[in-house]
């Protein structure tokens, strides 16, 4: 079983930046991929974000030069720095692992407004 703890959502201005973290625990034995989801409200969960197990990242068109993610060295860990936010980029944000199932965070809340 794997829990996922996710911190790090709030109310930000446009413009400005805030870091998600998830925090991967249970019985990990090997890195697989993990990643972010975003709900906005009335919208179905989009990617926002992937890091493979070697380190390759993928990000939707939406966040591409403005979002980045990484992980820690011990892989348990991934983190979302999200940039320039926009008010396009509120939502529930999710993270999740494939291990080799998926499992999910619970998510946290991000709203951009002025």
């Amino acid at each position: 079983q794997v829990q996922l703890v996710e911190s790090g959502g709030g109310l930000v201005q446009p413009g400005g930046s805030l870091r998600l973290s998830c925090a991967a625990s249970g019985r990990l034995y090997k890195i697989y991929t993990m990643g972010w989801y975003r709900q906005a409200p009335g919208k179905q969960r989009d990617l926002v974000a992937t890091i493979a197990g070697g380190g390759d990242t993928n990000y939707a068109d939406s966040v591409k030069g403005r979002f980045s993610i990484s992980r820690d060295n011990a892989g348990n860990t991934v983190y979302l720095q999200m940039n320039s936010l926009k008010p396009d980029d509120t939502g529930v944000y999710f993270c999740y692992i494939d291990h080799p199932m998926r499992y999910w965070g619970q998510g946290t809340q991000v709203t951009v407004t002025a």
